[in-house]
C-alpha cells in the first residue's frame, strides 16, 4: 500500500453507481436535446417575384445585332406601386452592377444625368399599375445571350426588398 492511502477513506459502491446513474441521465436529456431543438441558423427570407424581367433586347430596332440591353420589366402584382418611392439593383451572373436605378418614375429620371451604366428609362406616370412595364434602357452590351439578369425592387423610404426576378437573357 502507499503511504498515506487509507481505505476507510474509499468512495462507496452505491455512490458510484448513483454517480453513474446520473451521469447517464444528463447525457440521454443532451442527446435529445440535440434532436429536438429548433435551429438557430438564420433563412434568407423568399423574396416574391412582383416585378418580372418579360425580355431583354439585344437586338437594335433595325435588325442589327447589338446587344442593345434594353429591359422590359411587368408588374405581374393585382395592386398598384407609387413608382417614385421605388428603387432598383441589377445583378449581372450574380454580381452586381454599377448602375444606379435610383427612381422607376420615367419623369423623374432625367435623360443624359448620371446614371452609370443606365441611358433611359420609360414609365407612365407616378404610378406602376398592375399589367404595365418599365422599359430600362441599359447601356449596349451590358447584357449578353445567355447571362443571368437579377432585378431587384426595394422600398424607398423602408429601404426592404420588395421582389425578386432572375432571367436569362
Amino acid at each position: 500500500m502507499c503511504p498515506g492511502f487509507h481505505s476507510e477513506e474509499a468512495a462507496s459502491v452505491a455512490l458510484g453507481v448513483i454517480l453513474l446513474v446520473a451521469i447517464t441521465c444528463i447525457l440521454a436529456i443532451l442527446v435529445l436535446l440535440l434532436f429536438h431543438l429548433p435551429s438557430f441558423v438564420m433563412e434568407e427570407k423568399t423574396v416574391p417575384a412582383i416585378f418580372k424581367i418579360t425580355q431583354i433586347q439585344h437586338v437594335y430596332k433595325y435588325g442589327k445585332g447589338n446587344f442593345d440591353s434594353y429591359m422590359v420589366v411587368m408588374n405581374t402584382a393585382t395592386i398598384s406601386y407609387d413608382n417614385q418611392n421605388l428603387y432598383a439593383k441589377t445583378y449581372r451572373n450574380g454580381v452586381l452592377l454599377n448602375c444606379a436605378i435610383p427612381t422607376l418614375n420615367g419623369h423623374d429620371f432625367i435623360d443624359g444625368s448620371h446614371h452609370f451604366d443606365v441611358k433611359n428609362l420609360k414609365s407612365e406616370g407616378k404610378t406602376w399599375y398592375a399589367g404595365a412595364t418599365v422599359g430600362i434602357d441599359y447601356e449596349d452590351k451590358t447584357f449578353h445571350p445567355g447571362d443571368s439578369v437579377t432585378f431587384e425592387v426595394y422600398d424607398l423610404k423602408t429601404k426592404e426588398i420588395l421582389s425578386r426576378h432572375t432571367f436569362r437573357a
